[in-house]
């Protein structure tokens, strides 16, 4: 089911991208600079981990009672997902009010959908006040239509190979749009990184005389028994594990610890408490997620495990490899069945080739209406191009009917591929 609110923005505004920020700065001028009325920001940028890292970061900061706006995308089930006001999603009213405002002073001009939806997210933000804000790049940096703010931190988390038809085939190049949220003396947390990606954004931070604190150079993560130790030339912190799962998450939230550093580098008191807590009631939904109830859930026999990821790109399907593996290594391993559907934007047999040797078999699914994505048959061929064996589904239910009646249980199901995917699973289970 189509959320009512998004589906007149939609039709009003279809969602296209078209990178530039001529139409958001008009539009932005005629709302009267909304985004010049925000608290001190946090400008994410990367690949993957974002939404991880906002997700961590919002924990610590409201751990420590700091009222924070949060701007992320794309949502999972519903599109107030994406506006976080001062520690809770904005209600329908109030985006119905703030879409309608952006439509008047847009004057029927060109934009697109996510263009008037941040500057929705900028004026409602504008209108309550808060402590902190959070804002989540939606594609690429330099051009993305969030890059109109001054913020107090940037961030930039590990660069890989996405969205290619609009940043570019080469690493060096996606690097550069990425890097392009950078401000002149503005500090920047970068995450870890290939070497091609960590020159191109020493470069952009050296010519903006913008700080950097970089994993693996002013900042270290290490592994630990119970969790992870972090390390700066200013503090040593052994902390537990996060509660989201996955060894890449520990880079995650050590990335989130150092931006809480620089943060109190500025004057907020976030403190060593304030981190464990979050670290612990972190939630971040459909990132390496168990499903525990729902009907989905229920109609599995004892012993089946139902997890949902929406990584869609090679790196992803590495950090889901690494799990795989680790679930190989438990005293009674499960056999893992994935059930994928994904974009034909993205490069399938890319993200499938690291879970291929950890996966027992595949079942394909269609695609929420609405995106361009591949049939379950295109699908089923990209996995046996890397020699997964696979099926078509008509659907998420018929696929595990299909793996329950073929194959022995009790069994893992992975659900992968896609956040839209993922938040139609969300949805139907409840």
């Amino acid at each position: 089911m189509i959320d009512p609110i998004l589906e007149r923005v939609m039709r009003l505004h279809p969602r296209s991208i078209d990178l530039g920020l001529e139409r958001i700065e008009r539009l932005l001028a005629a709302l009267g600079a909304p985004q010049r009325k925000l608290p001190p920001i946090v400008h994410v940028a990367g690949t993957n981990g974002k939404g991880s890292l906002v997700a961590y970061l919002r924990a610590m900061a409201e751990a420590a009672g700091y009222r924070v706006h949060v701007y992320t995308s794309p949502h999972l089930v519903r599109f107030n997902e994406r506006i976080r006001i001062a520690g809770r999603l904005i209600g329908d009213d109030e985006l119905d009010a703030v879409l309608a405002d952006c439509e008047r002073a847009n004057e029927e001009k060109p934009i697109t959908f996510f263009e008037i939806t941040t500057a929705a997210a900028y004026l409602a933000f504008s209108r309550v006040p808060a402590d902190l804000a959070v804002i989540e790049v939606g594609l690429g940096g330099r051009y993305d239509a969030t890059n109109v703010i001054d913020p107090a931190l940037s961030v930039i988390t590990p660069i890989g190979y996405d969205h290619t038809g609009f940043l570019g085939e080469k690493l060096e190049g996606i690097a550069g749009e990425k890097a392009g949220i950078i401000k002149k003396a503005v500090p920047a947390v970068i995450g870890r990184q290939r070497e091609v990606s960590a020159k191109v954004i020493a470069a952009e931070a050296a010519s903006l005389a913008a700080p950097l604190f970089r994993l693996g150079h002013e900042w270290q993560v290490t592994p630990t028994a119970s969790g992870f130790r972090y390390e700066s030339d200013w503090q040593h912190l052994d902390l537990p594990a996060p509660a989201l799962v996955g060894a890449h998450q520990l880079d995650n939230a050590a990335t989130a610890v150092a931006c809480v550093e620089r943060l109190r580098a500025a004057g907020f008191r976030i403190d060593d408490g304030a981190i464990t807590k979050g670290l612990a009631t972190v939630d971040w939904p459909a990132r390496l997620q168990r499903l525990t109830h729902g009907p989905l859930v229920e109609a599995l026999p004892p012993g089946c495990e139902l997890w949902l990821d929406g990584g869609h790109n090679e790196d992803c399907g590495l950090a889901l490899a690494r799990m795989a593996a680790d679930w190989a290594r438990e005293p009674a391993p499960l056999p893992l069945y994935l059930v994928f559907g994904m974009l034909t934007s993205k490069d399938a047999a890319g993200f499938l080739r690291p879970l291929a040797r950890h996966a027992t078999g595949a079942r394909t699914v269609p695609f929420p209406e609405g995106h361009s994505a591949y049939t379950p048959q295109e699908a089923c061929a990209k996995a046996a191009e890397v020699g997964l064996d696979c099926a078509p589904a008509n659907d998420i239910g018929a696929a595990l009917e299909d793996l329950l009646a073929t194959q022995p249980a009790p069994m893992r199901i992975l659900i992968c591929g896609s956040l839209y995917l993922a938040g139609s699973v969300l949805e139907r289970n409840g």
